[in-house]
């Protein structure tokens, strides 16, 4: 499955000096705001050293990572929600999105304007919320009053959407997110149908100066405060390192140089594990000779729909899977090995993928 993360954020607090740096897309990075107009979009390689491990072991003509599509969207400012700034425009591009990296400017240089004349994270934050909020109002109030007006024939679907919206609405006056709201597991459907703003996972990211990489800062302390209720996830980047470590050309010389700047790994293997926690996403792998590849799927799959993953025929005509588990692959050597160890499990249509299982579908079309 294709993982698709928008960067979102006031304008100027480095969105686009960011989204260069960790894909393959390229974004105007400017002093002022605005530089970035349409959004922009690139794919990360998804960093895993157990593929690389199980390429080493099995030599394959090709190594396939999965991957991440980036959108660098355009900064959002106070009014997003009804136009200004081409907010609509932007809105609508964070609408397509999986997950949302709100990224949010947590240092101090005069050299780096600021589109409201002073760096206040809260601040910063809470704008952008109200603007993503404002917009699922605005979406939801149309559905209520579609809603209420077919439930004048008491259809019991229509009752139950006015039920459901007159929650989402409660929650939107009292300025939290949907993705807060107390909807019953068994509604989540509609809601999910309905592709709001503020139902979409966040991972907030604070862009702080070099020397706040490793640790954070005042600020970064203060937003955590902020949000260590929300079921979100927060992170710190350096924005102008990892610019510097997608200048290095080899992988030793990118250690070497977080090394000195007292980190273990980078900005974008940190951000994409954040990422792929919030989503609930795992990999499984295949392996043979002619390709060792990554797949994603979400945590609880079953078997049946990770093959689905690689073509939907494999999922229509499941047979049965082969199953390694990781550690054995990698102790024994080999698939044979595994298989003369008695190591290799044949599993039905109810068998929940685990993360780094290495699979091998059976299926019939």
């Amino acid at each position: 499955m294709a993982l698709k993360c928008g960067i979102v954020g006031l304008p100027n607090v480095g969105k686009s000096t960011l989204f260069n740096a960790i894909s393959t897309g390229k974004a105007l990075a400017a002093n002022y705001p605005f530089a970035t107009k349409e959004p922009n979009i690139g794919m990360i390689t998804v960093p895993d050293a157990r593929l690389d491990k199980l390429a080493e072991l099995v030599d394959p003509q090709s190594l396939q990572p999965t991957t991440v599509e980036i959108v660098d969207i355009a900064g959002l400012i106070k009014g997003a929600s009804n136009g200004e700034g081409l907010g609509n425009q932007f809105l609508s591009n964070i609408r397509e999105t999986d997950a949302i990296i709100h990224m949010i400017r947590c240092f101090d240089d005069d050299n780096v304007v600021h589109v409201d004349g002073s760096v206040d994270p809260i601040r910063d934050k809470e704008v952008i919320d109200m603007e993503l909020q404002l917009k699922d109002f605005d979406t939801i109030e149309k559905a209520y009053q579609k809603a209420v007006k077919n439930a004048k024939s008491q259809e019991k679907s229509a009752l139950k959407a006015v039920e459901i919206l007159t929650i989402l609405k409660k929650t939107l006056d009292e300025g939290i997110s949907l993705r807060e709201a107390p909807i019953e597991k068994e509604d989540m459907p509609f809601v999910k149908d309905m592709n709001l703003l503020t139902t979409k996972p966040v991972l907030y990211v604070c862009n702080v100066d070099e020397m706040s990489a490793k640790n954070g800062n005042a600020k970064v302390d203060a937003l955590k405060e902020r949000v260590k209720d929300e079921p979100a996830e927060v992170m710190i980047i350096s924005a102008a390192i990892e610019e510097e470590i997608s200048g290095l050309e080899s992988a030793e010389e990118r250690l070497e140089f977080l090394a000195e700047m007292g980190l273990t790994q980078s900005g974008t293997e940190m951000l994409i594990q954040k990422a792929y926690s919030l989503l609930d996403l795992i990999t499984y792998f295949t392996a043979g000779v002619k390709e060792v590849r990554a797949w994603t799927v979400k945590r609880g799959s079953k078997a049946p729909q990770a093959a689905g993953v690689i073509h939907t025929d494999f999922e229509k005509g499941f047979i049965r899977a082969e199953v390694i588990k990781y550690d054995d692959y990698v102790t024994l050597g080999s698939e044979q090995a595994v298989k003369e160890a008695g190591k290799m499990n044949v599993e039905g249509k109810e068998y929940v993928v685990t993360d780094g299982d290495i699979m091998h579908f059976r299926f019939n079309v």
